[in-house]
């Protein structure tokens, strides 16, 4: 009895085909905890960024004994800024092959709003009492292949 077992369990290991991904990461999103947030730039608010990824070379988050080289980049639709930077933490390879897959959430503090019409920064104007952006997200793995790129977005801003 205990000889086909094994025979069984080889059998069906051999039949699993390991994940097909590319080297590159693959990002797609999935959705956000809510769609406005209080302006600030003191941390005040905060939403979830949930993102899904596949990486075919397993090599996605941070070195094994840790760095604090960032690996997912958020670009401010508004004017550029790509401030925002994060990391992943390491993730250990799993099972027969290399790809990894799993999903992310990213924890986004509130920005300031911004005007065209002299207003300051973070200031409140009586002309636009709420701001819109959209984040670019994208993400690197530790040999440096850049994942496709992410709209995140609309979030709304509350300036006030």
């Amino acid at each position: 009895m205990r000889k086909r077992y094994w025979v069984l369990l080889l059998w069906i290991a051999g039949c699993v085909k390991p994940p097909d991904y590319p080297d590159e990461p693959v990002i797609e999103f999935v959705g956000l905890s809510k769609s406005y947030l209080k302006q600030g730039s003191q941390n005040e608010d905060t939403l979830i960024v949930r993102f899904s990824f596949t990486d075919g070379d397993g090599d996605l988050g941070a070195p094994a004994g840790g760095s604090s080289e960032p690996n997912v980049f958020l670009i401010d639709s508004r004017d550029g800024y790509e401030g925002n930077r994060f990391q992943i933490p390491f993730i250990p390879e799993e099972g027969s092959g290399n790809g990894i897959r799993g999903t992310v959430d990213l924890k986004i503090y509130s920005t300031c709003c911004l005007f065209d019409d002299g207003t300051v920064p973070c200031g409140v104007s009586p002309s636009k009492p709420t701001d819109t952006l959209f984040y670019t997200l994208y993400i690197k793995d530790r040999a440096g292949h850049k994942s496709n790129e992410i709209q995140v977005g609309p979030i709304y801003l509350k300036c006030e």
